[in-house]
C-alpha cells in the first residue's frame, strides 16, 4: 500500500527543473567524486592481486575473490537500492550508500586476513551500489531538462577518464606504499564528499510505498546463481554451471511472477514495457558485451602474439577510454537536440568498424597502428554510450528515474558480464586465433546493435508533462 504524503512533504515536492547554480555544480562535483571512487575500485585492486595474496599468503584462485566480492555485491544490490530510493528519496539512499563505501574502503585498510578483507570488499559492494543504482537518478535531477544529455555525457567523461586512471592510480600507490593505502586513501575522499552531498545534492520525497524484502532476496539469488553459474561453466565444468544456473532461473521466474503485475516492481518490468526504453536497454547489453570482448582479450593479444610488455599494454588501451572522454561531451550536447537512436546507431556503426579494424592488426603492427585503431572504438562507443543514457533515462517516468538508473547500470553490468565468459569461452575453444574470433564477433554484434538503436527512429517518445504528472511524489528540493 503506497502511502499519503505528509503536507510538509507535498510542500517540498514542487517540481522543478533541476538545481540553480551555483547549488548546481557542487551537487555535480559530489556525484562525479563519488563515481570516480566506486570506479577505481572496480579496477584498481586487479593490478594488486598478485601483490595482496602475497602478502596474505592467499592463493591466486582464493584471492580473485577480492574482486567479485566486490561485483557480485553491486550486482546484486542495484536493482533493490534503486528501488528503495524510488520509496525513500534519492539523496537519502546515496548518502548512506557513501557512507557505507567509506566504512568499507576504512575496513579494507585495516584487513589482515583475506577473509577479513573479502567482508569489507562486500561492505565496499554494498555502498557502491547506492552510489551506482541512485546516480542517474541525482544527475536527472541536477540538470535542467535542456541540459541532460550534456550532464550525462560529462557523467560518462568522468567514468572513463576514472577506469582509464585505475591501473596508474594503483601501480603510482604500490611504488610508493603498501597495498592498504588502495583503500585507505578513499577515506578523507569519502568524507569529503559526504559533507558536500549533505548540501548540495537534490532533495527529493519517495512514493512511500512499502519495500519488497522477498523481492529483493529472489533477486539477488537470481542475478547472484546466473552470474556464478556462468562463471562456473568456464571453471568448474558444465555440471557445476548448469546447477548453478537453473538455481537461477528457477529464482527468476519466481521474482517475475510476483514482480510482474505490480505497478512499481522492484525488476522494472513497467518500464520495460516502454519501447524506448526496452529498446536503450537491450542496445547497452549488446553494445558492453562487445566492448567487454574487446577489453578482456586484446591484452592477451598485445603481450602474446604482439610482444609487448604489461606497461605498453597499459598503455595501448589507454586510447580507448580517453576516446570515449572525447566523444561522450559532444555526443550528450547533440542528444539534447537529436534523436538518440540515430546518433547511438552512427556511434555503434563507428565502433563496431573500429573493432573490425583490430582484428585485422598483423604481428608486425606499430604501437602507433593499434593506438588509433583503439581510438576508433573509444570515439564509436563514447559517441553512443551519452544519447543512449539519455534517451533511457528520460524516456521513465520522473518518480521512476530511479528504477530507470538501477536498470542502466545492471545492464552495463550484464553486459560486461556476458562479453567476459564469451572472450573465456573463445579461449578455450579457438586456441590461437581466439583474440581474432572475439574481436571479429565483436564487430558483427556492435552492427547488429547499432541496427537495433535506429529502430527507435520509429518510436515516438511520450511527452514529458505527461510522463511527470506525479505532483508530490518525487522532485528536486529548495
Amino acid at each position: 500500500m503506497q502511502k499519503s504524503l505528509t503536507e510538509s512533504d507535498a510542500k517540498r515536492a514542487e517540481p522543478t527543473d533541476g538545481l540553480p547554480a551555483p547549488r548546481r555544480y557542487w551537487s555535480v562535483l559530489t556525484i562525479w567524486l563519488a563515481i570516480s571512487m566506486t570506479v577505481l575500485d572496480g579496477s584498481i585492486a586487479n593490478v594488486a592481486l598478485p601483490t595482496i595474496a602475497r602478502e596474505l599468503n592467499a592463493s591466486a584462485a582464493s584471492s580473485i575473490w577480492i574482486v567479485n566480492a566486490y561485483q557480485l555485491a553491486i550486482t546484486v544490490c542495484l536493482l533493490p537500492l534503486a528501488a528503495l530510493g524510488d520509496r525513500l528519496g534519492y539523496r537519502r539512499v546515496y548518502m548512506v550508500g557513501l557512507t557505507v563505501f567509506t566504512l568499507g574502503s576504512l575496513g579494507c585498510a585495516l584487513s589482515h586476513t583475506l577473509a577479513e578483507l573479502t567482508a569489507a570488499r562486500v561492505l565496499q559492494g554494498l555502498g557502491a551500489a547506492g552510489v551506482l543504482s541512485i546516480n542517474s537518478a541525482l544527475v536527472r535531477f541536477t540538470y535542467p531538462s535542456r541540459q541532460l544529455g550534456r550532464g550525462i555525457g560529462l557523467n560518462a567523461v568522468v567514468i572513463s577518464i576514472s577506469a582509464a586512471l585505475g591501473p596508474t592510480v594503483a601501480s603510482a600507490i604500490l611504488a610508493k606504499a603498501s597495498w592498504e593505502w588502495l583503500f585507505a586513501i578513499n577515506v578523507p575522499i569519502g568524507v569529503v564528499t559526504i559533507a558536500i552531498a549533505s548540501q548540495a545534492l537534490p532533495r527529493t520525497v519517495g512514493s512511500g510505498r512499502s519495500f519488497d524484502v522477498i523481492s529483493a532476496v529472489l533477486n539477488a539469488v537470481t542475478f547472484g546463481f546466473l552470474i556464478l553459474g556462468a562463471e562456473s561453466l568456464v571453471r568448474d565444468g558444465v555440471g557445476v554451471g548448469l546447477a548453478k544456473l537453473a538455481v537461477g532461473v528457477a529464482a527468476g521466474a519466481l521474482l517475475a511472477r510476483r514482480e510482474l503485475r505490480r505497478p512499481a516492481p522492484l525488476v522494472p518490468f513497467d518500464l520495460l514495457r516502454i519501447p524506448i526504453f526496452g529498446l536503450s536497454i537491450a542496445t547497452s547489453i549488446v553494445s558492453f558485451g562487445a566492448q567487454m570482448l574487446a577489453y578482456v582479450a586484446l591484452p592477451f593479444y598485445f603481450q602474446g602474439a604482439l610482444g609487448r610488455s604489461a606497461v605498453e599494454t597499459g598503455l595501448l588501451m589507454t586510447p580507448w577510454p580517453l576516446a570515449v572522454g572525447v566523444a561522450a561531451p559532444i555526443a550528450g550536447r547533440l542528444a539534447d537536440r537529436y534523436p538518440a537512436g540515430l546518433l547511438g546507431g552512427i556511434g555503434l556503426a563507428v565502433f563496431g568498424a573500429g573493432l573490425a579494424l583490430l582484428s585485422l592488426i598483423h604481428p608486425g603492427a606499430s604501437n602507433l597502428d593499434i593506438a588509433w585503431r583503439m581510438a576508433v572504438c573509444g570515439l564509436g562507443f563514447g559517441f553512443f554510450q551519452a544519447p543512449n543514457n539519455r534517451a533511457l533515462v528520460a524516456s521513465a517516468p520522473l518518480h521512476r528515474s530511479g528504477a530507470a538508473g538501477g536498470m542502466l547500470a545492471t545492464a552495463r553490468l550484464l553486459g560486461q558480464t556476458a562479453g567476459a565468459l564469451a572472450t573465456a569461452v573463445f579461449f578455450h575453444l579457438a586456441g590461437t586465433h581466439a583474440t581474432t574470433a572475439a574481436l571479429s564477433t565483436a564487430a558483427v554484434v556492435a552492427v547488429l546493435a547499432a541496427g537495433v538503436s535506429l529502430l527507435r527512429l520509429r518510436i515516438v517518445p511520450p511527452a514529458p508533462a505527461a510522463q511527470d504528472k506525479q505532483l508530490g511524489e518525487v522532485a528536486a528540493g529548495p
